[in-house]
């Protein structure tokens, strides 16, 4: 009994490290300017005024949902033929710059309530 109790509880302390780990993961937000200088052709300067409709505003969206999105064009689990080509190439790391620079971006989807 005692050993599954043990073993219990390396687990739970192994799981809190690790969403620990995952939370403090951060990006630039210097960094992330730099290597959007290539989004802005499609989404705009800062991501905030794409050049066709079509193309999303990602300048102020969340951070997680930016890391969520890139990761998935990264994957192919989203299907977009330039993105997919784009996020192929990132690194997690890029990812997370990005993420970074693009959410702290003001724009219209950061409402005041």
């Amino acid at each position: 009994m005692m050993r599954k109790q043990f073993a219990g509880l390396m687990w739970s302390v192994t799981a809190s490290l690790l969403v620990i780990s995952t939370a403090h993961a951060s990006g630039s937000v210097e960094a992330g300017e730099t290597k959007a200088a290539v989004c802005k052709g499609c989404h705009g300067e800062g991501g905030i005024k794409p050049i066709l409709p079509e193309y999303p505003m990602i300048g102020g969206q969340h951070q997680d949902y930016i890391v969520a999105a890139l990761q998935q064009y990264k994957t192919g689990k989203r299907k977009n033929a330039s993105m997919n080509g784009f996020a192929g190439a990132l690194s997690p790391q890029d990812i997370l710059d990005l993420a970074a620079y693009f959410s702290s971006q003001k724009s219209e989807l950061k409402m005041k309530y």
